[in-house]
């Protein structure tokens, strides 16, 4: 039987089906009131046809962040590569930005379910990767006035706001993303501009920050 159903974009692939399925039921219920028997019956196979793909609920949101974020660690390496200008991190802000939609879901989870994240492993490859990103959004700022260092981690939390906090915002999704976007771009080119302002100055001259 075919569907159109947006809720069953990958039936085909059992791993996938145990992913999207778990996912589900850990944000109708949260993390730890999930059992991996409630997630068999969700998908009508016994526990051990589910066994068979994961052991444990940490191994289906280890697999689910190993492959919804694969392009965030991908975005890191190219970036650590490319010359530290404004066009580079305004091209962080921009995928970054597409990455997490591709994953919205699994950030939903993330947000819902803080304390579980901090006792799951991935809990400490989360905070690296944010880590790893706020520093190539600093890059060049390290001396910068204390809100310019500020608009750069800014800009970065932006896009979480976004994803996060303004999904129940009336209106398209697509239009939310792109404009908590805006937002972040602007903080990144203001702080860029602040830095090209203090560099340009004459030395003792008063520094115009617009």
């Amino acid at each position: 039987m075919s569907s159109s159903s947006p809720q069953q974009p990958r039936r085909g692939n059992t791993r996938q089906r145990i992913q999207d399925v778990a996912l589900e039921l850990f944000a109708e219920q949260g993390y730890e009131k999930t059992s991996l028997r409630e997630i068999a019956e969700r998908l009508e196979v016994t526990k051990a046809a589910l066994y068979y793909h994961f052991k444990t609920k940490e191994d289906i949101i280890i697999s689910l962040f190993e492959d919804l974020t694969r392009p965030i660690d991908e975005l890191i390496k190219w970036a650590e590569q490319q010359p530290r200008t404004l066009e580079m991190k305004r091209e962080v802000l921009r995928r970054y930005s597409e990455a997490m939609a591709g994953g919205a879901s699994l950030y939903r989870f993330m947000q819902e379910n803080q304390a579980s994240l901090r006792e799951l492993s991935i809990g400490e490859t989360v905070k690296k990767r944010l880590f790893a990103l706020v520093e190539l959004l600093r890059t060049g700022q390290e001396d910068a006035p204390l809100a310019d260092q500020v608009r750069c981690v800014s800009a970065l939390f932006t896009l979480h706001a976004g994803m996060m906090f303004l999904q129940h915002v009336e209106g398209d999704p697509e239009e939310t993303r792109q404009a908590a976007l805006e937002v972040a771009t602007d903080l990144i080119t203001q702080a860029h501009q602040h830095q090209q302002a203090q560099a340009h100055a004459q030395p003792g001259a008063p520094v115009a920050l617009a």
